[in-house]
């Protein structure tokens, strides 16, 4: 099932780079990342309190609250570079070169959560940054 929620997560983003190529023409790609921002904010916020998951805000220990919060300011620089690239390069060009962060994300995984590398995600990994050098070598 996790592979649905991954199909969802990519069409959506995908979605993500043409409204906020459209949507960020005539601001700065700053104020459209906090447009966003809160956006989701709210989205979020209300599945929360309507599901009730608020409840478990008490339990989340002091590492699970920091690294969630690192989370947090990684995914906000994310965003804002991101939105920067999106304004001023092509969504073609920088939508797929973003994706670098998934052959990065397996070695980080490797290196920190000590997951294998199996022959297969090396080798996508590979083809991730061979694309990517593709697209941004001239």
């Amino acid at each position: 099932m996790w592979w649905l929620y991954a199909l969802l997560s990519a069409g959506f983003a995908a979605l993500t780079a043409i409204f906020a190529k459209i949507g960020m023409a005539d601001i700065p790609s700053n104020l459209a990342t906090a447009i966003r921002t809160v956006i989701i904010l709210i989205m979020v916020w209300t599945i929360v309190l309507v599901k009730g998951e608020y409840k478990g805000v008490g339990q989340i220990s002091r590492q699970g609250l920091l690294m969630l919060a690192l989370s947090g300011v990684a995914t906000g620089c994310s965003w804002l570079f991101y939105f920067r690239a999106l304004q001023v390069g092509k969504v073609s060009q920088v939508a797929p070169v973003d994706k670098l962060s998934i052959a990065l994300t397996i070695v980080l995984s490797a290196i920190f959560l000590h997951e294998a590398i199996t022959w297969k995600t090396a080798i996508g990994a590979l083809l991730i940054l061979s694309g990517t050098l593709v697209l941004i070598l001239k």
